[in-house]
């Protein structure tokens, strides 16, 4: 899986606006706080606005704001908010894009591996990411030494 900058970004704002508490937060706060470009950031908070994720509030207390409790914000809708599905083959959904003879079965590998993205990034929560209180699978996962290790790099 490949997460953009984009989305990295907006996970990380997202995060910091769960532990931010009710006020809102200025652009310039969360950029500083994640060491994010201002500019790049407000144009994926206004795809999180458009999406419904955060609020945006003007005036000299202004800021963003999440638009529903942490609690009820996974990951995956911020993915889905500024960088589309979760998984694609060539821009399609994958039960759309058809192989045949020996790569036939290539459409049930992209279609399973979406189903193991999702029940990672539709179970975890910006509350748990700002709170540090991961779901059990997640920490099991990660607690196996080798999912630390990339098949690709150097011995």
């Amino acid at each position: 899986m490949r997460l953009s900058a984009r989305v990295d970004y907006a996970l990380r704002a997202a995060a910091e606006l769960a532990a931010s508490g009710d006020g809102p937060t200025t652009v310039g706060e969360l950029a500083k706080g994640q060491e994010m470009p201002p500019k790049y950031l407000e144009n994926i908070l206004l795809q999180m606005r458009r999406a419904g994720l955060v609020r945006g509030q003007r005036g000299p207390e202004g800021g963003y704001v999440l638009a529903r409790p942490a609690s009820q914000i996974s990951l995956a809708d911020v993915i889905r908010a500024v960088d589309g599905p979760l998984a694609n083959v060539r821009g399609e959904r994958p039960e759309h894009v058809g192989y045949t003879g020996a790569a036939q079965s290539l459409q049930q590998v992209w279609i399973a591996l979406r189903a193991s993205e999702r029940a990672i990034l539709e179970e975890v929560t910006l509350d748990q990411i700002a709170t540090g209180d991961l779901p059990k699978r997640v920490t099991d996962l990660s607690d196996d030494p080798s999912a630390w290790d990339s098949p690709n790099a150097p011995v």
